[in-house]
This record gives structure tokens, sequence and C-alpha cells, in this order.
């Protein structure tokens, strides 16, 4: 802002000038005092310059209806959405979301820093507020392989990026409980740049979250009990409401929130797939749920708004008042949370459930400059196999007894189980009977030929396999199926769409989506992506898969060695409570 705006925003608040745009009538939700309150609107140059009586250039009559702040999202990736940040932006607007602090870890792991450039420059010149928060751990732990490392002289450059906020979630608690030299490194640097620093508690007791919180690592998404949230709260972390679509933690949550606590608490959806986002929307959707569950509204639009601003340091963003940037919903119902319009800016984007196409040209137009550049070609080829073998699959074991990793539907973790397998020859094989399934995860970044073998339950599959280059958060290959062959097969079919998810089925692949970028994201809008993922969803119907789960997030989340408490990466089965690799055999 110049001197001549900062001059006629002034002008305008004191009434001495008309305003760009009124908004009158309506009932101003005010997140500082919890309180609905009357006034015209003053909007000039996309921000607020006063409440009050005022008269502008163009009016709106809000009457009947409630003006709150526009939602923020305090915690997602991008590609777990599978989309362009052009296609997720246009979604979040039409879910009243004007803003969103993105972990572009997954990218990363694939292609390092080239991966956090590409998401930055993919979401310029949009109509919606996109930040990063720099991935703390590519790889995630050292007991996986991934496309990238990241140390902090790969990091620093970014954080002068005006849409860089801090250090992502920091997921490899032993390396920061260990004083270790490039995670301390990290957190230095990014306090020097007075940045924020998420953090990653799975599992972690008081100790844990002490740990944490001297580091000033000041915020949270993995409390899954009240319990838990309360004691990050107590020790001075915001609490992320966590509500996605593996995830769904809000529920266990909200009996942490209460007159004291909710200012300290915001919500967030991490990882949300794309039918999701379309039919529930992003943070709006946990907002109608908070308030379902016995939140008062604007506690809920407080927690959606405000509080995600102040924990990031957004210092106009989340309030219908004066210095504030006018992201504006305007509400039918504030109960339901009904969205009759959006603004960004102060300017109208979306009406009665429709974006204003015209909006998005710039964005559309930088983004394919941005597909067409040399410097993102390798993006699409980020596949480097070597050739898979059926020997490579074979599981030898010492006798019948074995680890199992069992699914838990609609969670991020695992139960590690003992069970007798079926065998012939001393090599496992899968049985439908007892659910006992092959999973496979593959290093496809270097062709290192590293591959981890381990044994699934609650696939619930008869027959096939289903494969996928998304695998949290090295993004190797992952597999799981009843015959090698198939699991052969897939990988193939993966090879040949240089990334993407696969059903395949004696020997043919009955469905697949296509995900060129990183194997993770596509170039279709998320209208006709949902439409090949609700084809591929019926194919592993046809093939037994549970639906009481996404079975391709589910399988995603399996190679994911920081959340417990038996997972599987590229150098075999992790168990995650002793932070290091088992035998799939037990002696």
């Amino acid at each position: 802002m110049d001197q001549t705006s900062l001059k006629r925003r002034i002008a305008v608040a004191d009434g001495k000038e008309p305003a760009d745009l009124v908004i009158k009538n309506g009932k101003i939700v005010n997140v500082f005092s919890g309180e609905l309150m009357d006034g015209d609107i003053a909007i000039v140059d996309g921000s607020i310059a006063g409440i009050g009586e005022y008269e502008g250039k163009e009016m709106i009559d809000a009457a009947g209806q409630f003006i709150s702040p526009s939602f923020i999202d305090g915690h997602v990736h991008i590609e777990s959405a599978m989309i362009t940040p052009l296609e997720f932006a246009k979604i979040l607007l039409m879910h009243g979301v004007t803003a969103a602090i993105a972990d572009p870890h997954e990218i990363a792991n694939v292609a390092g820093a080239d991966g956090i450039r590409y998401m930055l420059d993919a979401s310029e010149k949009l109509p919606f507020d996109l930040f990063f928060m720099l991935p703390s751990s590519v790889p995630a732990t050292k007991f996986e392989h991934s496309g990238a490392r990241l140390e902090i002289d790969e990091l620093a450059p970014f954080l002068s990026h005006p849409r860089v906020l801090g250090l992502a979630e920091v997921m490899d608690y032993q390396s920061v409980l260990n004083g270790e030299e490039g995670m301390i490194n990290k957190i230095l640097v990014t306090l020097q740049h007075k940045g924020k620093i998420d953090g990653h508690a799975a599992g972690l007791g008081k100790n844990g979250i002490n740990v944490y919180t001297s580091a000033r690592i000041r915020s949270d998404h993995e409390s899954v009990t009240a319990e838990e949230a309360m004691e990050r709260i107590r020790r001075g972390m915001y609490l992320m409401i966590r509500e996605g679509t593996v995830a769904k933690d809000l529920k266990a949550l909200l009996p942490a929130v209460n007159h004291h606590t909710s200012r300290r608490c915001l919500f967030v959806t991490d990882d949300k797939h794309i039918d999701d986002l379309l039919n529930e929307g992003s943070v709006d959707h946990n907002v109608r749920l908070a308030i379902q569950h016995g939140i008062e509204p604007i506690t809920a639009i407080q927690m959606a708004s405000i509080n995600a601003a102040e924990c990031f340091g957004l210092t106009d963003q989340g309030a219908v008042a004066p210095g504030y940037q006018a992201d504006l919903l305007i509400l039918d119902s504030l109960d339901e949370i009904k969205i009759d319009r959006v603004f960004k800016n102060g300017r109208l984007i979306v009406e009665q459930g429709k974006l204003i196409e015209a909006s998005f040209q710039p964005a559309r137009e930088n983004l394919a400059k941005i597909n067409q550049a040399k410097d993102y070609a390798h993006l699409r080829n980020s596949l480097h196999l070597t050739a898979i073998r059926k020997e490579d699959l074979r599981i030898e074991l010492a006798g019948s007894k074995v680890h199992v990793i069992e699914i838990v539907p609609n969670s991020l973790v695992t139960n590690r189980l003992v069970e007798e397998a079926e065998t012939v020859e001393g090599e496992f094989i899968p049985s439908t009977e007892r659910d006992q399934l092959k999973l496979m995860v593959m290093e496809r970044h270097r062709r290192t030929g590293h591959i981890g073998l381990g044994i699934v339950k609650g696939f619930k599959l008869k027959r096939g396999a289903i494969a996928s280059t998304v695998a949290h958060d090295s993004h190797n290959l992952i597999a799981a199926g009843c015959r090698d062959e198939d699991i052969m097969i897939a990988v193939e079919e993966l090879i040949r769409l240089q990334g993407g998810l696969v059903v395949v089925d004696q020997g043919k692949v009955l469905a697949h989506v296509s995900l060129p970028i990183a194997g993770l994201m596509t170039d279709l809008d998320a209208i006709r992506l949902n439409g090949q993922l609700e084809h591929l969803r019926k194919a592993a119907e046809t093939i037994g898969a549970s639906d009481q789960f996404n079975p391709f997030l589910m399988l995603s989340f399996l190679a994911l060695p920081v959340i417990p408490h038996l997972k599987l990466t590229d150098q075999g089965l992790f168990d995650v409570d002793q932070f290091k690799h088992i035998r799939v055999s037990v002696k």
C-alpha cells in the first residue's frame, strides 16, 4: 500500500470520500467481540475502511443475511486432491475459503526444491491467497528413499518469498529430540526469518510436547483425543482440528474447545480427496460439523478465520473490521453456514454457487506458461524404475507366524497384528479367506531396485491388485494384491502413465487415473478428475474392495513411517513404535 492508497482509505473511513463498495443491512459477525452487530461495511481498494454509515459507488443490500469473514484452511497438502493450485483454489472459493496454508511436502519428496518452486509459480495470479510452509522433513525419515533431500541451504532462499510463512510440520521428532544439526539449523534459520513452525506430534506424550514447544514449534494437527488436545493447548500450542478424508478427528477433539481455549483452536483439512472437497467442502465443512456438535456459530467462525490468521501472522485477514482485507461471506444461514456470495479483496467471486470465471483468466494464462516451461519438464518424467520380476515379490518366511499391517478404516493409524499365514515351501501366499494380501513398496526415483514387502489386512480384495504412485511421504510406488502377476501388470501400467492410480484383474487393467505431474497431480479440472476416480472406485469394488473407506487413500498412507503402528517402506516392514525395520516373520 502506498501513501495515496492509505490517504484514500482514511478519507473513506471518515466519510469524506465514497467507498468503492458498501454492503448494507446485514448482520455482521464480529470475531473480536463474539457478537452480531449492525452497520454498513465500506470497502475501498480491496480492504475494509470502516463500519458505520457509508455511501459508495456500488451498494449491496444484505438484508436478512449475515456477513462473515471468509475461511482459512490452516494446513493442507494440495497434492492430495491431485489437482493443480488453480483448480484447488476454485473449489475452495466455492466453499467460502479464500486462503490456505499449504505444505508442498508431497511434490518436494519427488522433485525437491523444483517441486516447491513449481507450486509457488503455479499459484501466481490467483484470486486466492495461497501461502506455503517449507517442507521440514524431506525425506520424512532415514528409513525410506525419496526423490530428494532438502537441507537448510536449499530451503533458506524460499524464506524471503512473500507467500512463504515458515517451516511445515516437523515430523522427524527424533531429530529434534536428539538435537541433530540438520533439523536444528532448519528451526534456527526459520526463526531468524521470523517464520512460523508447525509440529507433527503424533503419539507424543507431555515430554514430547515440551520438546516441541521448547523449540518454538507452536502448532500441531495430530491430536486424536481431547486430552491430547488439551496438553498441546496447555503448553502454548495452537490446536489444529483436522477433518480430512482419512483422518477425521473433529468430533473427538471438540470437548477440548471451551470458552477459555477456543481462541487457540483452528480448523485444517490436511489431506482431502477431490470428491470430498466437491461434495463436503473444505473447512466450511469443519465449521458446520462443529456447530452441529454444539459449538456456537460465532465461535466456529472464529476458529475458521481470525484464529487461523493469528496463528500464521496474517495480520490483515480473518475479520470483518477496518484495516482488514475485504474477504467476506454473505450467508443466508448462520447455523448452517449457507453461503450466498463470496468476496475476495472486495470483489465478488462466487455468487449463488457459481464462480465468476473471468477472475481466473490471469491465473489460467500463468499456469499454461508454467506447464510449457522447460524448467519443469522433468516433473512429467518422474518414474525411474528398474524392471520388476516375479522373484522380487517373493516373501520368504521362517515359519507360519507373521507380522500383519491391519487397516483401521478412516484412520491414518494401523494396527500391528501377529497372525498365522498360508505358506508354500516357505513362501507367503496371499489369502482372501484370511484377508491377507501382499503389500509392495518399490523405490521409483533413482532406480535403486529397493522393494519392501509386507502383508496387509483390511482391503477385502477377492482378486486382482491396486497400485499407486501416491504413497506418503516419499511417494514411491505402492501396490496391494492377491496375485503377483496382477501386481506386476499394475507396475507396468503406472510406468506407462508416468504416475497415477490403477486397478488390475486377471492381467487386465480395469481402470486408471493418470497423474503426470510428479506422479501426484493431473492437468484435468476437478469435475473430470472426479469422474475418472468414480470409475476407478467402481472397478476396485468389482474386485472386492471394502466400501468402508477409499482404498486408494488408505493405500497411500500405508507407506508413511511416522504414523503408528506398522507401515511399509521401500526398505521393508517398519515398526513405528520401535522406530526400526522388522522382519515379516515372527521368530
